[in-house]
């Protein structure tokens, strides 16, 4: 089969199943081209809690299918390639958690999305890099613990006021981009106003224009008068980016900028999870119930 043959024939079967194709802004383009949403963790999250499809496929990595497993118990909800993980979601352990939150008890638990589900269902509320600010000045409390990215976490802890202690995770894409490597591109590029998404070390933050989730990014560049954008985030972006501003120029670090578990996903994968309705992604009653409430307790924030 041709690529456009396959592509027909997934949304066929998505037409057929009732099912709701999202992908991550991060996916392989000819994903993203195909998917009924694209979008950052925030707004897939949105989508899946909201859609009344009866299937979801998640075109993502496992921790992201498991929320919409989560947000949405009554679909039935389709991963691709089951072995699309998230190292940095691997970096917290159910088990240091909790001796965490005993070390702490007065601090609420504030979960990244990129974490599992069992490591939601022992956290107070989520967020995503599009919300962290917002999600930790909506709480009380006068400290707060932060995981698992503890990039993420030193820009919060920047922007708030209030203790935060952080867990030492990382992901590995985006905290392995050198200063001297954003610096480069800026000298490169002087007229190239500079994003980045703050899962880049500190370092890296302090040099450019503007620190924004995937989705900020986006829509950052589309009411910009501007032409040309340095992007400090995973290449995946690039097709979302063109695709709204045909006119606009975009520069990368001199750096790989490639999450190889968000690639994993082929158009092959896909029609053959529509064909075979699996692999499906289940989370355990018991555990589901609780990551629910840190992932509704996060959308009941009112977004901007």
């Amino acid at each position: 089969m041709t690529e456009q043959q396959i592509k027909q024939e997934i949304l066929k079967l998505a037409k057929e199943h009732d099912a709701l194709i999202l992908a991550h802004n991060y996916q392989r383009d000819e994903i993203q081209d195909i998917a009924d949403v694209t979008g950052d963790s925030l707004a897939l999250s949105i989508a899946a809690s909201k859609t009344d499809k009866k299937v979801i496929v998640f075109c993502g990595v496992h921790f992201m299918a498991e929320s919409a497993a989560v947000l949405a118990p009554d679909k039935i909800v389709l991963l691709p390639d089951q072995g699309a993980g998230c190292p940095m979601a691997d970096m917290v352990t159910p088990e240091a958690l909790q001796a965490m939150r005993e070390e702490y008890p007065d601090a609420p638990v504030v979960a990244y999305v990129n974490t599992s589900a069992e490591t939601k269902a022992l956290s107070d509320i989520c967020c995503t890099s599009a919300n962290a600010v917002k999600v930790v000045n909506s709480l009380p409390d006068k400290e707060v613990i932060l995981i698992p990215d503890r990039n993420l976490g030193n820009y919060i802890a920047s922007h708030v006021d209030k203790t935060c202690h952080l867990w030492p995770g990382f992901c590995p894409v985006h905290d392995q981009l050198h200063l001297k490597q954003i610096q480069a591109c800026r000298e490169e590029h002087p007229d190239a106003v500079c994003l980045a998404h703050p899962e880049c070390p500190p370092e890296v933050l302090e040099v450019v224009d503007h620190i924004l989730s995937t989705g900020g990014m986006l829509e950052y560049v589309r009411n910009s008068s501007e032409k040309k954008f340095i992007i400090a985030t995973e290449r995946g972006i690039l097709c979302q980016l063109r695709k709204d501003n045909p006119d606009k120029e975009f520069f990368f670090p001199e750096y790989e900028f490639i999450c190889e578990d968000m690639k994993k996903i082929t158009l092959e994968q896909l029609l053959t999870c529509l064909q075979t309705m699996q692999p499906q992604i289940t989370v355990p009653e018991e555990i589901s119930t609780a990551a629910r409430r840190s992932l509704e307790r996060m959308l009941a924030i009112p977004r901007d």
